[in-house]
């Protein structure tokens, strides 16, 4: 039997993990992790050939080239994808209002494990391990954290099973560990994004914010790690009260 305190415990706890688990998921699918504001472009040619470079060439893999993209044309930059803000006429730049879209491109896996350099773009520059495993762990830990949080599930649906309140104190500590994987993704993004920023040039007048996505990784952090302080305290308390009961029953 489980007391009504540890049901409701469980029960709680069990509500936090799939909320974390939906904003987590919600964040890694989504690129407003980072957001760019330009100023508006000149109307002269030559700048407008400069831009309309730009948004052919955002399909290129080399960092140099997209990132230039990004802090150009009001780019928002995610864990997965990388999206610019472009005018749907290709003859924008003959236009004083043009109709603006969304153009995104994806991280592909490859690119995901590809090295970052000192100099972006620039492999006679070296590799800049820094940057490389920040962005390596950006990608990792929330797979990391998103596993960990369905194997407690899986863990606490055989528990149930079971009639047993023992392995949750396991569940707890998978979802301390995957609160600390979901802070950690954030810190490293953050982390990387500002390392970019100290080796490039950066357009004059360029304002740059957080985006939703990231807030909603950093929120879906304290959710687990409440979840699990609930799922630890549970497991715990019924271990103690369960010690004392046999004690009783014995004397």
């Amino acid at each position: 039997m489980v007391d009504n305190r540890y049901a409701t415990a469980l029960v709680i706890g069990s509500v936090l993990s799939l909320l974390a688990t939906v904003y987590l998921s919600v964040a890694m699918g989504t690129q407003h992790w980072y957001q760019y504001h330009s100023q508006p472009a000149s109307n002269d040619a030559n700048n407008s050939t400069d831009l309309k470079a730009l948004h052919q060439d955002f399909e290129d893999v080399d960092e140099s080239i997209y990132s230039v993209a990004l802090f150009r044309l009001n780019g928002t930059l995610g864990l997965w994808w990388r999206c610019i803000l472009v005018p749907k006429d290709p003859q924008w730049y003959n236009e004083q209002n043009p109709t603006m879209v969304t153009k995104c491109h994806t991280f592909t896996l490859a690119q995901q494990w590809e090295s970052k350099f000192k100099h972006p773009g620039n492999i006679n520059s070296g590799e800049d391990l820094l940057r490389t495993y920040l962005w390596k762990c950006q990608f990792l830990l929330p797979l990391v954290s998103v596993g960990l949080v369905f194997l407690a599930a899986l863990i606490g649906v055989c528990a149930c099973l079971c009639r047993s309140v023992t392995p949750t104190l396991f569940v707890g500590l998978l979802h301390l560990v995957a609160g600390l994987c979901s802070l950690a993704t954030v810190c490293c993004f953050l982390m990387g994004v500002h390392l970019l920023h100290d080796i490039s040039d950066l357009p004059e007048g360029m304002a740059s914010s957080l985006g939703w996505s990231l807030f909603l990784a950093v929120v879906s952090s304290p959710l687990q790690i409440m979840a699990a302080a609930l799922f630890i305290w549970a497991a715990r308390s019924h271990r103690q009260h369960y010690t004392r009961m046999t004690a009783y029953r014995v004397a």
